[in-house]
C-alpha cells in the first residue's frame, strides 16, 4: 500500500463504518431516547446551563455532552443522524488521535494507518461510534489529554511542551464537563508515576499547574453558572455519580472485580487473537519509555475501573487507544518479519466467529427463529457473517499480504447489523419508530402518558413535546421528580383512571406503553377500555378522544 492512500483509506472508512449507519435504525432504549431528547430540549428551551429530561432536572452528567448532541440535531436536524453524529465525529477524531501519535513513537507510516486502522476497528469503539450517549466523546477528551501529555514529555522544545501541557489542560476541562472528576483523575493516574519514574517530578509540578488553571478557565464559568441556577447541582453530582458508584454497596450495575479483563478480549475483536503476541513484544521491551507509558496509559485506568463497585462495559474505553498501539506496532512487526503464526490465528479466530455465526442462525431458525418471514433481514445478517468467514480465511491463508482483511469484517458489521435486526427487536427495543408509524394519530393529543422512561423519551423526541406524564415508573428521574415544579410529572395506579378522564375533557389523549411483565399488564388494566389501539411487540398506543363534560 503506498503512503498517499493511507489516510484516504481512513476517511473513506470513516464514511461508510460510522456515518452511512447512522439513520438506518431507530433509537435504542434507554441511552439514545434519553440523550436524543436532553439534547432536544436545550433547543426547546434555550436552556445551555443546566440538563432536564422531559422538563425533569437531570443532574446525572454535566452539560458538554449534551451540548453536542444539541449542536448536531441543530445543524442536522431532529433525526436519527443528528441524534448520533457527535458520537461519530469523537470517535473519527480519536482515530486521527491513534495516527498522530503512532507517527510520533515511530515515524512509520505503516504502523501509523495499522494503529488508527485497528482502533477504528475494535468491536466496542467502532460499535459505539454510532450510538448517541457519552462515552464516545469521554473518550475522545481522555484520548486528548493523554495524547497530549505524550507529546509533552516527548518533546526537548520548551515552546511545544507548554502547548501540549495547554492542550491537556482543555481536554481535561472539555472531559470534566463531559463526564465529570473522572477526567481530571486520569492523566494524574497516568502522568504521576511516570514523572516519578522518569525523576522529572518538579516538571509535572511546573506544567501541571499550567494544565489545572486552563482546565479552570474552560469550566469554571459553567461551574458557577450551574451552581447559580441549581444551588445543589454539585451535591448531588459529586456523591451521587462518584463516590456512590465507586465504592457505595448499592451501586448501579454492581460487577465482580474481574468483569473488565475478558471483556478487554471481547472489545478487541476482530484483532483479539493477536493479544498475547502484542503483551508478549511489550513485555520484550519494557525498558523503552513509550511502551512503559502505554502500558501504564492501558493498565493503571483499567486498574481503577476494575476496583469500582459500578462498572458497565463503554468505561474501559479510554482504555482502548494504547492497546491499539501496541498492537498495531505488533501487527506490522509481525507482517515485516514474515512471522504469520499470530496472524493465521487471528484469521482462524475471524473465520471462526462467523462459521459459528452461521450455524447458530440455522440451528434457531430451525428450533426457534429469531425472523419471522423476513427474509431481506436474513440476507443482511447472513451477509455479516459471510464476510467474517471471507475475512478470516483471507487473513489465515494470506497474512501478509491481506492482514487488514478482519478490519472489513467489523466495518461490514458496523455497517449493516443494524439494518438486520429482527422485527421484534426493533418493535421492542426502538419505540421512536412505533412512534413514528402513529405520529399521525399522537400529534393531535393534548396530554401525554407512559409508563416506560424508553419509551416516554421516545414519544417526547419525536413529537417535540417534554411535557409527558409518567405512570407509575420513576427510576433515574427520582431526585427530580422532588422538586415542588416536577409535582404531577408522575402518577400512580390509583389516580391514572381520574388523570385520563380529567386530561379528556381538554382534548385527545396519547399514551404508550410497554408491556412485558405482570406488572405492566395491570397498569393496562388500570387504563380506560375505549382507545383506539396499536400493538408492536410489547409495545402498545392508545389515543383516546376527547370527551364532553
Amino acid at each position: 500500500m503506498t503512503q498517499r492512500w493511507m489516510i484516504p483509506l481512513l476517511v473513506l472508512g470513516f464514511i461508510a463504518f460510522y456515518l452511512l449507519p447512522l439513520g438506518t435504525h431507530g433509537l435504542w432504549i434507554p441511552d439514545e431516547t434519553r440523550y436524543a431528547q436532553i439534547g432536544q430540549q436545550i433547543l426547546i428551551d434555550g436552556n445551555w446551563v443546566t440538563p432536564h429530561f422531559m422538563d425533569i432536572r437531570y443532574f446525572e452528567k454535566p452539560i458538554a455532552g449534551y451540548w453536542m448532541i444539541a449542536i448536531g440535531q441543530a445543524i442536522f436536524g431532529e433525526n436519527l443522524f443528528g441524534v448520533r453524529i457527535a458520537s461519530a465525529i469523537a470517535t473519527g477524531l480519536s482515530v486521527l488521535l491513534a495516527y498522530l501519535v503512532a507517527r510520533r513513537l515511530w515515524n512509520d507510516p505503516r504502523k501509523s494507518f495499522a494503529c488508527a486502522l485497528v482502533y477504528m476497528t475494535f468491536g466496542l469503539i467502532a460499535g459505539q461510534a454510532g450510538y448517541s450517549n457519552l462515552d464516545p466523546q469521554f473518550t475522545f477528551w481522555v484520548n486528548l489529554s493523554l495524547v497530549a501529555l505524550w507529546f509533552a514529555v516527548d518533546t526537548q522544545h520548551a515552546r511545544q511542551r507548554l502547548l501540549s501541557w495547554i492542550l491537556l489542560g482543555f481536554a481535561c476541562g472539555m472531559g470534566f464537563m463531559t463526564k465529570g472528576f473522572l477526567a481530571l483523575l486520569l492523566p494524574v493516574l497516568i502522568a504521576l508515576p511516570y514523572m516519578i519514574w522518569q525523576k522529572r517530578f518538579l516538571e509535572l509540578v511546573k506544567y501541571g499547574l499550567v494544565a489545572m488553571l486552563v482546565a479552570l478557565l474552560v469550566s469554571l464559568p459553567w461551574v458557577l453558572a450551574v451552581h447559580a441556577q441549581e444551588p445543589d447541582y454539585w451535591r448531588f453530582f459529586f456523591w451521587h455519580e462518584h463516590i456512590r458508584r465507586f465504592a457505595g454497596e448499592d451501586a448501579q450495575h454492581g460487577r465482580p472485580w474481574w468483569f473488565y479483563l475478558p471483556l478487554m478480549v471481547v472489545s478487541s475483536l476482530p484483532w483479539a487473537a493477536l493479544l498475547p503476541a502484542t503483551f508478549k513484544d511489550a513485555w520484550k521491551q519494557k525498558r523503552h519509555v513509550s511502551v512503559v507509558f502505554m502500558l501504564m496509559w492501558l493498565l493503571l485506568p483499567l486498574a481503577l475501573f476494575s476496583l469500582s463497585k459500578g462498572k458497565l462495559p463503554t468505561y474501559i474505553m479510554p482504555c482502548m487507544l494504547p492497546l491499539a498501539l501496541l498492537l498495531g506496532h505488533t501487527l506490522i512487526q509481525r507482517v515485516e518479519q514474515v512471522k504469520t503464526l499470530s496472524l493465521r490465528l487471528n484469521g482462524l479466530v475471524v473465520l471462526l466467529m462467523g462459521a459459528v455465526g452461521l450455524l447458530a442462525l440455522i440451528f434457531f431458525q430451525i428450533k426457534k427463529p429469531f425472523y419471522d418471514n423476513e427474509t431481506l433481514h436474513m440476507t443482511l445478517l447472513i451477509v455479516v457473517l459471510l464476510t467474517w468467514v471471507v475475512t478470516g480465511l483471507l487473513a489465515m491463508t494470506r497474512p501478509v499480504k491481506m492482514w487488514a482483511a478482519p478490519a472489513i469484517a467489523m466495518g461490514v458489521l458496523v455497517l449493516v447489523l443494524p439494518a438486520s435486526m429482527p422485527t421484534s427487536v426493533v418493535h421492542n427495543k426502538m419505540p421512536d419508530q412505533f412512534v413514528l408509524h402513529h405520529l399521525e394519530a399522537l400529534e393531535p393529543a393534548t396530554a401525554l402518558l407512559s409508563n416506560d422512561l424508553g419509551a416516554a423519551s421516545a414519544l417526547s423526541w419525536r413529537l417535540r413535546r417534554p411535557d409527558v406524564t409518567l405512570y407509575n415508573t420513576r427510576g433515574e428521574v427520582k431526585y427530580g421528580l422532588g422538586y415542588e415544579d416536577a409535582q404531577g410529572k408522575t402518577i400512580g395506579l390509583e389516580e391514572v383512571q381520574p388523570w385520563v378522564a380529567a386530561a379528556r375533557l381538554k382534548g385527545p389523549v396519547g399514551v404508550v406503553m410497554r408491556v412485558k411483565d405482570s406488572d405492566e399488564s395491570h397498569e393496562m388494566d388500570m387504563l380506560p377500555k375505549d382507545a383506539q389501539r396499536f400493538d408492536e411487540g410489547n409495545m402498545v398506543i392508545l389515543i383516546y378522544p376527547q370527551t364532553t363534560p
